[in-house]
């Protein structure tokens, strides 16, 4: 197992990331709830805030936005079971935007299955996919998947280890501590062009999960919602800091992402006016500081286009120059009209506004989250990419070492044992 892991490492250690200068990608994240408007007392059912969803992901793309990424959920008052069918259904009905998420579950889902899951989905959005691992933190939900919460930590370390084997070989021997061993596995389909989607490993309090994310040249996502922006800054640093001593590229190139939320107004009295039902009914909130306190002390950006305008200019002082900024919006019972509302505001007031200034302060080495025809480009330059094709069907295709045409024949495989 040394050995094993020597080679992860040196295999990882100076790999160039395929992030490339760029601007600054503006999104909108969801975390799903289904939550009792404060305002007019109504619940949503489940299909309602589904379609309702659908609906605001395609206004995401009208509105000018980059970027729609949605959380996954197993419990209830959630829908997000499967990020990746409402993806596939967002991805037919836009052209443009990248598509994410802003958790997928590395600790409760079987690594095998966020490797097909993701690939096809890549395939069917052309491209447009990206995913942000995370551990989650509603401790019922991992007995429901056979785990512990307890192990949660190392339960996704050890879920992006193998899902990196998986999507970057075509054929995987594989053993663990928290699911069976893998013997001549070979995840299908395998990525568009053979190159995979891009992750962010995305965390709220964990070093470990910034060294990980820092190890592999993968993107931080400092999922700064609810915290104070201090105790971010720190795992940003340490990211930064990190990605440089693998030799990845310098600290000002590692790919950081960050989140807030917002409610916008024509001027500040109105914004927390109306906001403040929904934060005093908010699971997340209520109980805790106020709203004036959370908006001073958190990513919570309630006020006018102005004031979100420098709150988001802020986030440049706290973590340099990063590469996506995510804003949630539907959160806590807000109806599905004013989310509306709140995004073509977004879009016409503040982004415009955002994207000159970040650009005008822009460092020329800053990094933009990394397309699939950068990350293609990185690994092929200018010669064809990969179309992996399989051998001729066997009737079960599993008994040999190269499932692929041009795969290397020389493959070693530790076929599974029948005894």
């Amino acid at each position: 197992m040394a050995q094993d892991a020597q080679e992860i490492i040196e295999a990882n250690k100076r790999k160039p990331s395929s992030a490339r200068p760029g601007p600054i990608q503006f999104g909108v994240m969801s975390v799903s709830d289904v939550t009792r408007d404060p305002v007019s007392n109504s619940v949503p059912s489940e299909a309602e805030r589904i379609q309702a969803s659908l609906q605001e992901a395609v206004k995401v793309e009208e509105a000018g936005f980059d970027v729609f990424a949605v959380g996954e959920h197993h419990n209830p008052p959630f829908w997000s079971s499967s990020p990746t069918t409402f993806l596939a259904a967002v991805a037919a009905k836009t052209k443009r935007i990248t598509l994410s998420t802003s958790t997928t579950l590395i600790t409760t889902n079987d690594p095998v299955r966020i490797a097909e899951e993701y690939s096809l989905l890549q395939h069917v959005a052309d491209g447009r996919i990206d995913l942000m691992l995370g551990r989650g933190n509603t401790a019922p939900v991992y007995p429901w998947f056979g785990q512990d919460i307890r192990q949660s930590l190392p339960l996704a370390l050890e879920g992006y280890n193998l899902l990196h084997e998986l999507w970057h070989n075509d054929v995987v021997d594989w053993s663990g501590k928290f699911r069976t061993p893998l013997q001549g596995f070979t995840s299908i389909p395998r990525p568009l062009d053979d190159v995979p989607p891009f992750v962010w490993h995305g965390s709220i309090r964990t070093p470990e999960i910034a060294e990980q994310a820092a190890f592999y040249g993968n993107g931080f996502f400092a999922n700064g919602i609810f915290w104070p922006v201090e105790h971010f800054r720190r795992l940003v640093r340490l990211y930064r800091q990190r990605f440089q001593h693998w030799g990845h590229g310098t600290a000002e190139q590692a790919v950081v992402g960050v989140a807030a939320q917002t409610y916008i107004a024509r001027n500040s009295q109105d914004a927390i006016r109306e906001y403040r039902p929904y934060f005093n009914n908010s699971p997340v909130y209520k109980g805790g500081p106020p709203l004036e306190t959370m908006i001073e002390e958190t990513p919570l950006l309630v006020g006018s286009p102005q004031q979100i305008i420098d709150r988001v200019l802020e986030q440049r002082e706290y973590y340099g120059d990063y590469a996506r900024q995510l804003f949630l919006v539907d959160h806590g019972g807000l109806p599905s009209g004013t989310v509306l509302e709140q995004l073509d505001r977004l879009g016409e007031d503040v982004l415009p506004v955002l994207r000159k200034e970040f650009a005008a302060e822009r460092s020329p080495r800053a990094v933009a989250a990394p397309s699939h025809d950068d990350m293609v480009h990185a690994k092929y330059g200018d010669k064809p990419a990969r179309q992996p094709k399989p051998h001729d069907n066997r009737g079960d295709n599993v008994t040999g070492t190269s499932p692929y045409i041009d795969s290397d024949p020389n493959q070693k495989v530790t076929m599974p044992s029948l005894y």
